[in-house]
């Protein structure tokens, strides 16, 4: 967890009053209530709450997945305009996701040079000799300590689910979008890979100076990693600044609760926070 000091850097991604409703009159849902936020380039943001909290809405609106309902982003200081599939096609090229389900994520029927050569191809490779994409993708799987020449040939379904987790990663070594959008990416995996791609996450910030937005339930992840964190409930920020601040210093209730639900291996648990009846 750094202390680097991001305000005075350019603005990515922006929202104001950013809403998304579902369904209509006695049947809608608010889940996500007029948020503001602004990401830097180059900051390490996560946005923390239980299921339900409105994250993974919000989620799929800044990937441009689902519609905003009512309030605007803005990518690169201008309103975003993500209007025909032409125009969605050049903003992803400039954000990209990494999913907390690595076996959804890859067409099954897709070889692993496949799904890296389209990589390299959307980055404008194309027409690169053969023997230079072979040389990028090695250096990509190398850097999430895979080896090609092993993957090479083989579908998705042949790895297990941490080597998928860092393939995805490699995807984004190749495709250096400006902004990384991590919704859940370690939930899948033991806690040695979760480690290891929390650190992948933080070299491949350090290196491209892309922005990542990490969408996690888990706070003491967020603290570990994050320049920034924002804490959701109800569709709404309750709380937001440096990760610092916010978790060591927390001002709203369920800030405070969330913390004081992370287990102290030399404390006593505290469960008086937890329905037990919601549990059985």
């Amino acid at each position: 967890m750094s202390e680097k000091d991001f305000t005075g850097k350019p603005l990515c991604l922006s929202g104001r009053g950013v809403t998304r409703v579902f369904g209509l009159g006695d049947k809608k849902t608010v889940a996500v209530d007029h948020v503001d936020f602004d990401f830097h380039e180059g900051e390490f943001i996560s946005i923390v709450g239980e299921s339900g909290s409105g994250k993974t809405t919000l989620s799929k609106m800044l990937l441009g997945l689902l519609n905003v309902s009512e309030g605007e982003i803005l990518f690169q200081g201008k309103p975003r305009d993500i209007s025909t599939h032409a125009k969605k096609k050049e903003y992803w090229k400039g954000i990209q996701a990494i999913f907390q389900d690595p076996f959804s994520s890859f067409n099954t029927f897709n070889k692993i040079d496949t799904v890296l050569l389209d990589c390299i191809n959307m980055r404008g490779g194309k027409h690169l000799p053969m023997e230079k994409k072979i040389e990028m993708m090695t250096e990509a799987c190398s850097f999430v300590n895979l080896k090609f020449a092993e993957l090479t040939n083989k579908y998705p379904f042949e790895l297990s689910g941490g080597q998928m987790q860092r393939l995805m990663i490699a995807r984004i070594f190749l495709l250096k979008p400006k902004i990384l959008l991590a919704d859940e990416p370690t939930s899948m995996v033991d806690a040695c890979s979760r480690a290891t791609i929390l650190d992948m996450l933080l070299q491949l910030r350090d290196e491209t100076g892309m922005t990542v937005i990490f969408i996690t339930h888990d706070i003491g992840l967020a603290y570990y990693i994050s320049d920034t964190v924002y804490i959701m409930e109800h569709g709404k920020f309750v709380e937001s600044g440096k990760a610092d601040d916010v978790i060591l210093n927390p001002t709203a209730a369920y800030t405070k609760r969330l913390i004081s639900d992370v287990p102290k291996i030399h404390e006593e648990w505290d469960l008086s926070t937890v329905d037990l009846q919601a549990q059985v």
